[in-house]
């Protein structure tokens, strides 16, 4: 008898729940080993704890994300959250990018993923302002423009007046922004304020606009805006959208790119 439904597994998932309120992490060996389930049964009750519970998966297990509207994670630990569904964002994201574009791309693990899908490429200018990007794409065919700044340790980023100073100077062609959230009345934003301010420049510069997110930042308003719905161009994303957000972004003429 399957018991990830009823009474026993809701009690299990109640359990794991309390677990990660205390330990802030679990991972699904644990998880085997505490709750003499199978690994199907553990991964199993973490997506459906997903989708009711502040929890987000990660490799080989899951995170507490009761503070999510108030805490910046660094870059070692939000890449490994919802990475498949990120490297298939990335992927999808690459199909529009082509020969003799001039490309944008702030900081974030799906663009980072996204830098590493454009190495074999040639023909591409990168403007980024987030140094591991850069770096990554050091050595390959790909001329990459650095912008200038203050590095935020937390996501690579350069920021601050420099950098703003010398995005004004250029000339985008899609720009591809990560995101902390997105919702319909907040449209996109930032945990920070200095990462809003230079994702803003990159916009005011670029011809097209794309919001790069997973499902995890769905209908969620972080404390700083970086842009209204209405000045972009499309979004990319791992689940079908819905409700408010769905129809803001419809009434706008704002495309929705969703991953298979």
């Amino acid at each position: 008898m399957n018991d990830g439904s009823g009474s026993k597994g809701q009690r299990r998932r109640e359990a794991i729940m309390q677990l990660l309120k205390q330990q802030g992490r679990i991972t699904i060996s644990e998880m085997v080993e505490r709750f003499g389930c199978s690994e199907a049964t553990a991964r199993r009750d973490l997506e459906q704890m997903e989708g009711v519970y502040p929890v987000i998966r990660t490799i080989g297990g899951a995170m507490y994300d009761g503070m999510s509207t108030m805490r910046e994670l660094h870059f070692a630990e939000r890449e490994g959250l919802s990475i498949l569904e990120k490297e298939r964002i990335a992927q999808l994201a690459a199909t529009l990018i082509h020969e003799g574009d001039v490309i944008g791309l702030s900081g974030g693990t799906t663009n980072f993923l996204l830098a590493k899908l454009l190495k074999s490429r040639k023909g591409i200018t990168v403007v980024t302002n987030a140094v591991n990007i850069a770096m990554e794409l050091a050595g390959s065919q790909i001329q990459v423009v650095v912008t200038g700044g203050i590095m935020r340790h937390n996501s690579f980023e350069l920021c601050g007046p420099l950098g703003e100073g010398m995005v004004a100077q250029l000339h985008i062609g899609k720009m591809f922004i990560g995101v902390d959230g997105i919702s319909a009345t907040g449209g996109i934003s930032s945990y920070s304020e200095q990462e809003a301010q230079i994702a803003k420049a990159l916009i005011k510069r670029s011809h097209e606009t794309y919001a790069v997110f997973d499902h995890t930042k769905l209908n969620r308003t972080s404390l700083f805006s970086i842009a209204a719905l209405s000045e972009l161009k499309a979004v990319i994303t791992d689940s079908v959208l819905s409700g408010e957000l769905a129809e803001e972004l419809d009434h706008h003429n704002v495309s929705v790119f969703v991953t298979d």
